[in-house]
């Protein structure tokens, strides 16, 4: 079942008095619990799917369709809603907030929308993403007394606390070095294989395109190749 459906999708930025052509007429799927990388080089246009697809941007033409809804035609509040009860975020920078602890950064989404669970269900979650993600002996910790990788894990298990049909990751591991990077994609296939989320990749990182079952390698804004892999083949 495909979550994700971009048709033609162009997006076109102005620079002064000119224009970039980031997009240029984009169209592929995402099936529900695809582990997939959209790779390419600097200025390929990967960033801007990412944006797209997280509703963090609109598309200049065409239209882009997470489950049964179609961005374009949303109003703000339903985009708002779409991404914090649909979408997970994890940023090459971690993003976490310096005056909370591991156990408040990951709280922090929970706060922000309806919550359906009581105050103890929630506790519980969060905890039980704490222990899943390898941090149970450093949740009263701030950021600043982490290493790199675990602030990483914090800001995975943060994305996943609203339990999101999609997590999507801007070049996840850049900040890392490559132990921890491997390490870090081998949490996040496990998720994905245990709960059927589905993760979107935007990466230089050979070692995320090499895991991933589905790969879009974009070149000038185009998709220049896909590659579908079997699910089991892809897992290590």
């Amino acid at each position: 079942m495909d979550i994700v459906q971009l048709s033609d999708v162009k997006k076109v930025y102005p620079l002064g008095k000119t224009e970039v052509q980031a997009v240029r007429g984009v169209s592929f799927s995402i099936e529900k619990g695809d582990f997939i990388s959209i790779a390419g080089p600097s200025g390929s246009g990967k960033t801007t799917i990412l944006n797209l697809i997280g509703c963090i941007d609109t598309p200049t033409s065409g239209s882009v369709r997470i489950g049964d809804k179609t961005t374009g035609q949303l109003t703000d509040r339903e985009i708002t809603s779409l991404r914090h009860e649909a979408l997970g975020f994890i940023f090459q920078s971690f993003n976490l907030i310096p005056v909370l602890n591991v156990f408040e950064n990951i709280e922090f989404p929970l706060l922000l929308g309806k919550t359906r669970t009581s105050k103890k269900e929630a506790q519980e979650w969060v905890d039980s993403l704490i222990e899943d993600v390898g941090l149970s002996a450093w949740k009263t910790h701030r950021p600043n007394e982490l290493s790199g990788g675990q602030r990483q894990r914090v800001a995975i298990a943060r994305a996943l606390v609203t339990k999101p049909m999609i997590v999507l990751a801007d070049e996840p591991t850049a900040n890392l070095d490559s132990a921890t990077g491997e390490a870090i994609l081998e949490l996040m296939k496990k998720i994905n294989r245990q709960s059927g989320t589905t993760f979107i990749f935007s990466t230089h990182d050979t070692k995320i395109v090499e895991i991933a079952d589905h790969v879009v390698h974009l070149h000038d804004g185009l998709v220049a190749s896909q590659e579908r892999r079997e699910k089991s083949h892809a897992a290590r």
